[in-house]
């Protein structure tokens, strides 16, 4: 029997404040965003907006139904527009972030398990890392130089061959 292990480095900021004047406008940007999100079930306000590298801003933000499985993430809305907009083009960066009037809004925000497999295709379609910078309102912020980091041995098209 063999043993593997898999893990990986991100950098964590105390706060927004410490990040690079390009990050935190790009974080700036998503957080102000959130004001857009439809989330009229769990109040739970998520947006995600990217810069591509060709310098562009794409934004998505979660659309909740009242049928659960209907809803889209704010992730896989902002890709969905980058598809029709800008078809192919590689992500550079992508900020998320959240709003709950509800609760804690503190701690940084991750992909669900949907969305790190939809952004961990995109890095494959574009041949492109996408960093992510991922924060709550306030507090720390994680800054994760690939995607594909937080979907270990994740299902790609090779694994249809």
């Amino acid at each position: 029997m063999a043993s593997e292990n898999y893990s990986f480095e991100y950098e964590v900021f105390a706060s927004a404040n410490e990040l690079s004047k390009e990050d935190k406008a790009l974080l700036d940007a998503a957080r102000e965003f959130t004001a857009s999100a439809y989330a009229p079930y769990s109040n739970f306000h998520v947006a995600a907006v990217a810069r591509l590298t060709n310098g562009e801003l794409v934004k998505g933000t979660n659309q909740e139904n009242a049928s659960y499985p209907v809803g889209t993430c704010a992730e896989r809305a902002l890709l969905g527009s980058l598809g029709a907009l800008f078809p192919n083009e590689p992500i550079e960066t992508m900020a998320i972030t959240y709003h709950n009037p509800n609760g804690s809004n503190n701690a940084p925000a991750s992909p669900c398990g949907m969305c790190r497999q939809a952004l961990r295709e995109y890095e494959t379609r574009t041949n492109h890392s996408i960093r992510l910078v991922l924060a709550g309102r306030e507090g720390k912020v994680y800054v994760i130089p690939k995607a594909s980091m937080l979907l270990p041995l994740g299902f790609t098209g090779d694994d249809l061959k």
